[in-house]
């Protein structure tokens, strides 16, 4: 057999139109995905600022410069990145928030539109632009060439 597999092979029925319009809604889908990276990465990376900071304070204290550590430590040491928040309050805001929301739809756009099938439109798109029976061409893992 040739072409998609079942999984990702459009129902009977489906119109071109919905195939695309799942497809943009994927794409959107995958951006909220990379940014929801980058807010772990901002996480992180914040986390390591506050820790960082920390040593910092402490070779500040040891090379003799009391004040600065002390007034480093306490007005920047553990201090909020936004009002009242630290950088794992927000993640938890968007991932049970925005995030959340967009992923619940857009399973449900499936769900409704396609019987929960995924990545028609990058299945067909394939499909379109493979080289039928050229090495590394194949539809599927299984299909060979």
């Amino acid at each position: 057999m040739s072409g998609p597999d079942a999984a990702h092979r459009r129902p009977e029925g489906v119109s071109d139109a919905t195939v695309s319009a799942l497809g943009t809604l994927s794409e959107a889908l995958e951006a909220v995905e990379a940014a929801r990276g980058f807010l772990y990465s901002f996480h992180r990376l914040s986390g390591t600022a506050d820790l960082t900071l920390g040593e910092a304070v402490d070779e500040l204290r040891e090379a003799g410069h009391l004040e600065l550590a002390d007034r480093i430590e306490r007005e920047l040491v553990g201090r909020n990145i936004l009002e009242g928040r630290w950088s794992f309050q927000v993640v938890e805001e968007y991932d049970d928030g925005y995030y959340s929301v967009f992923k619940d739809l857009e399973r449900m756009a499936r769900d409704e539109l396609v019987a929960g099938k995924r990545h028609l439109f990058e299945a067909e798109m394939k499909e379109d632009r493979r080289t039928e029976g050229l090495e590394r061409h194949a539809a599927t893992p299984e299909g060979g060439t």
